[in-house]
């Protein structure tokens, strides 16, 4: 009977990384016209350049200086640009930006917009805009940010300011401490094969789940251990993926929006009520495939943030759509068979599976959704 204790100990490990966000990959915009000028707009979080936590920590709070972090998180714009101030210079030492012949243009810091201090859950995104000229002879460029930064996705536009034509590159996510692969100037951006779309889309709905998606990861788990029997799984997973694509697909498209400081509690408290739920419920009701079905719904928007963040190619759109679903899909079934073969298939016919396992696993997701809701509110400090 160790191997279940051992299995919930695991269980009770994973929503300690989930305490905090994670920190975002930076979004790199460049921008060349006819003329030569150039325009980046990176956005990033100030306060993780400021403090180094970058994306080799899963929680912010592995990091040594994270109370530095969540302090200026709470620094309204005007403060939190006073630091960042005196970081320009190395940002602008650290970034580059080199023509085909490896010549690193000089860049400019011109303009950084911090936005005012909102929901602090979430991270706070800036808008770090530089500036440069195109040297002669220019026929490709290719942009370096280092990992110490944190990951970042760039792409490149092209501009006929007289004809009115522009054309954006396709997104390079950059996850290594290398430069991205040359941009051409001269010819227009060659399109990805469909075939890398379909798999760089699978890859991200499949990573927002595991490792990175612990609010999704134990609402799954919730839903599997509502019942030993197969039927009543199937049922909640069909109901909460119906609705998850459902508000995925709309959330993308800009029909519809919540911000973050609603949907961010109640998928907390979505969580909490299905594991205190599996305490107390005998089987199945229509009742709890309505709720399912209904926080399946939040659930879906908080999948389309990431989309969001590292956007959709508007000639694959819904290819990408369709196969970042997908991803999810794959992410859910891998939690389920995980948790199926290292402990269901084993134990549920035991007498003591309920008691044991199933009791204690949903009380500690309940325990967990409710302290997430709290801190989520922000009623709790710290």
């Amino acid at each position: 009977m160790r191997l279940p204790f051992f299995f919930l100990y695991l269980l009770l490990l994973l929503p300690l990384n989930s305490m905090a966000d994670l920190v975002k990959p930076a979004l790199i915009e460049i921008n060349v016209d006819a003329s030569g000028a150039i325009n980046i707009e990176a956005r990033a979080s100030i306060e993780a350049l400021l403090t180094g936590i970058n994306g080799r920590y899963k929680n912010t709070k592995d990091a040594p200086n994270a109370s530095q972090y969540d302090a200026l998180r709470k620094l309204q714009s005007e403060a939190l640009a006073v630091p960042f101030e005196s970081f320009k210079k190395t940002f602008i030492e650290r970034v580059k930006l080199s023509n085909q012949d490896g010549k690193v243009i000089p860049l400019t810091i011109t303009k950084v917009e911090i936005p005012e201090r909102g929901y602090v859950k979430v991270p706070r995104i800036s808008v770090i805009t530089l500036t440069g000229k195109l040297p002669p002879n220019s026929h490709a460029l290719q942009w370096y940010y280092p990992l110490s930064f944190g990951d970042n996705a760039v792409r490149l536009r092209q501009i006929d300011k007289e004809k009115g034509l522009w054309h954006w590159s396709e997104w390079q996510w950059i996850r290594k401490d290398i430069p991205s692969d040359a941009f051409s100037l001269d010819k227009i951006e060659i399109k990805k094969p469909i075939l890398t779309v379909i798999k760089n889309y699978i890859e991200l709905g499949f990573v927002h789940i595991f490792p990175r998606g612990m609010d999704h990861i134990l609402f799954i788990l919730a839903l599997f251990f509502f019942s030993t029997k197969l039927k009543p799984l199937l049922l909640q997973v069909t109901m909460f993926t119906v609705a998850h694509t459902i508000t995925l697909g709309l959330s993308v498209n800009g029909i519809i929006s919540l911000p973050a400081n609603i949907v961010q509690p109640l998928i907390a408290f979505s969580i909490a009520y299905a594991g205190f739920e599996n305490i107390f419920a005998k089987k199945l009701h229509n009742s709890r495939l309505l709720l399912v079905f209904a926080f399946g719904l939040l659930h879906g928007i908080g999948f389309a943030s990431a989309l969001g963040d590292f956007g959709m190619p508007k000639d694959a759109f819904f290819t990408a759509l369709i196969s970042f679903n997908i991803g999810v899909e794959l992410g859910q079934l891998g939690i389920i068979f995980m948790t199926f073969f290292g402990l269901s298939l084993w134990f549920k016919q035991r007498p003591w599976y309920k008691t044991r396992v199933v009791i204690p696993a949903s009380l500690l997701i309940g325990v967990t959704g409710l302290y997430w809701t709290l801190d989520r509110l922000q009623l709790i400090n710290g």
